[in-house]
């Protein structure tokens, strides 16, 4: 399955909008799309989940990569939208304490 990622911008925060499987084959495109977000200009970055269905390893990797990048520049990283079958990957791996989660 392919990824739709779709990414906008208002005032100092970005959504990204993420549709399809993230997985080893398609958290790259994720990556190269989070990447060039973490800037001074952008304090909020929104990563929309809702219509992720199924997540691996890889594809939470690079969310936690984005998280890391978004402590760098004193940013704030959040999920939102999380499916009950992702939201329960993150919960599996404590990773629900970590990360900020909305919905």
């Amino acid at each position: 399955m392919s990824l739709h990622i779709e990414t906008e911008h208002a005032g100092k925060a970005a959504s990204i909008t993420v549709t399809g499987d993230v997985t080893i084959q398609t958290s790259p495109e994720l990556r190269n799309e989070l990447q060039p977000l973490f800037t001074s200009d952008v304090e909020v970055i929104r990563v929309v989940l809702n219509d992720v269905k199924f997540m691996d390893s890889s594809g939470i990797a690079t969310l936690v990569e984005g998280l890391q990048w978004s402590k760098r520049v004193k940013g704030r990283f959040v999920l939102s939208g999380l499916s009950e079958t992702v939201r329960d990957v993150f919960e599996l791996a404590k990773l629900d304490t970590i990360f900020e989660i909305e919905g």
